[in-house]
């Protein structure tokens, strides 16, 4: 080589940002990630006017301080001026996701009073039965060598069965909700389209009228599930407002089944790529959850998260203004060999940190607990009954940038 030809600097921090929103990169962002952690860990985008956070420390850090707010109906005046004609925004940044202090405090405190350690145990019996029935029907579809969706049949009416079952909403009413709730998904799309808007606000609006509904059946003839918890939920003479009562139960819902089907997919196909894993966790349900945990951290289903910096921050050695925009990369966070060693590795056995996919400090997720303990039941009870799963044909990644979600996961189960 001739030692005056210049060497190639390799792409810049930009070109590896936005080769995330590529097809190769949807489907396989992490190079671009690691790259981006080892050149520029805090990355300034004067276009999008974003610090995007790629390790470990920096994301933790940055979500586990409360200076660091969520954008919420105050940032939307400055930045969505027509948030008022979407009722999707009026959900979205006044719910208890973008709420900061002191309203997510109070939210969370009454929210709480549904999600308690006792409440969560309590469907376990239910999980289990509506898995072993939904693995009844995928077992017909690839009875004979057949092969069958798991996404269609397990991965998606699994979580909306368990939430409906959590928030009170009878089986029949369920089928449709798939549709609803990711149309309201698309308000998690860092960049939204006109068309992204219209399906989110037609999506929210139908929701909303469905569990006001549901409030009003639940005043008339209470019962054990999440609506009839929050309606009867006080402290000190405090309440939840009409509007907070419905657009919790609508949070809940979108929430809890939308990135449980990313997880359940995920989970599913890291086994199929590591065997004798798979066969551990036939054998030992007790690592089943642990086969969970490390698939979020191997293929995290929520990507990013973004906060805003209520004062002038220094990250990395990189000034942060107050009002600036901070994106956690939480896909990066959980694949950095600073805190994971050997990390692009699948390893159920890996102990220490917590991962991120959860979020972390005061927005830390509050239906954890029942997402491990749906994810672990299903992994046992998925690997235990097909030994012989495998895959039939490539899965099929939603065309989501801050969502990685299978839309389909075609399987055999001989």
């Amino acid at each position: 080589m001739d030692p005056h030809t210049p060497l190639d600097p390799g792409p810049s921090s930009q070109e590896l940002l936005f080769s995330l929103f590529t097809p190769e990169g949807r489907e396989n962002p992490f190079p671009a990630l690691e790259a981006l952690r080892s050149t520029e860990p805090v990355y300034h985008d004067r276009d999008l006017d974003t610090y995007f956070l790629t390790t470990y420390a920096h994301c933790q850090a940055v979500l586990s301080d409360s200076a660091f707010r969520t954008p919420d109906l105050e940032w939307c005046a400055d930045h969505l001026p027509d948030w008022r004609e979407h009722p999707a925004a009026d959900f979205f940044y006044s719910s208890m996701l973008r709420a900061n202090q002191p309203d997510h405090t109070r939210l969370r405190r009454l929210v709480g009073a549904g999600f308690t350690p006792r409440r969560v145990a309590a469907l376990r019996g239910a999980v289990e039965e509506l898995t072993d029935g939904l693995l009844d029907t995928f077992a017909d579809a690839t009875a004979h060598g057949g092969t069958a969706d798991f996404q269609d049949l397990v991965g998606y009416p699994l979580p909306v069965a368990v939430v409906g079952e959590l928030i009170g909403v009878p089986a029949a009413d369920r089928p449709r909700f798939r549709g609803l709730g990711g149309d309201a998904s698309r308000l998690l799309e860092p960049v939204r389209t006109e068309e992204d808007w219209q399906r989110a606000d037609t999506a929210v609006t139908a929701l909303r009228g469905y569990f006001e509904d549901l409030l009003l059946r639940r005043a008339a003839e209470p019962r054990e599930d999440l609506a009839t918890v929050l309606l009867a939920a006080q402290e000190d003479g405090d309440r939840l407002t009409r509007k907070e009562l419905v657009d919790t139960l609508l949070l809940v819902f979108v929430a809890g089944f939308e990135t449980t089907t990313a997880m359940l997919g995920q989970a599913v196909h890291a086994l199929l790529l590591h065997p004798e894993q798979r066969a551990e966790v036939a054998a030992d349900p007790s690592l089943a959850e642990r086969a969970v945990d490390e698939s979020l951290r191997w293929d995290t289903p929520v990507q990013m998260t973004e906060r805003i910096a209520g004062a002038p921050a220094v990250i990395g050695g990189v000034e942060i203004p107050a009002g600036g925009n901070v994106t956690t990369v939480l896909a990066a966070a959980n694949r950095d060999p600073e805190q994971f060693p050997d990390p692009h590795r699948f390893d159920l056995h890996r102990s220490g940190t917590r991962v991120l996919s959860f979020s972390a400090g005061p927005h830390y997720c509050l239906g954890a607990a029942l997402a491990r303990l749906e994810g672990s039941v299903a992994l046992h009870r998925v690997f235990t009954r097909f030994p012989g799963l495998a895959l039939a044909a490539p899965p099929v990644r939603r065309e989501s940038f801050s969502l990685r979600v299978y839309e389909h996961l075609p399987l055999t189960a001989s």
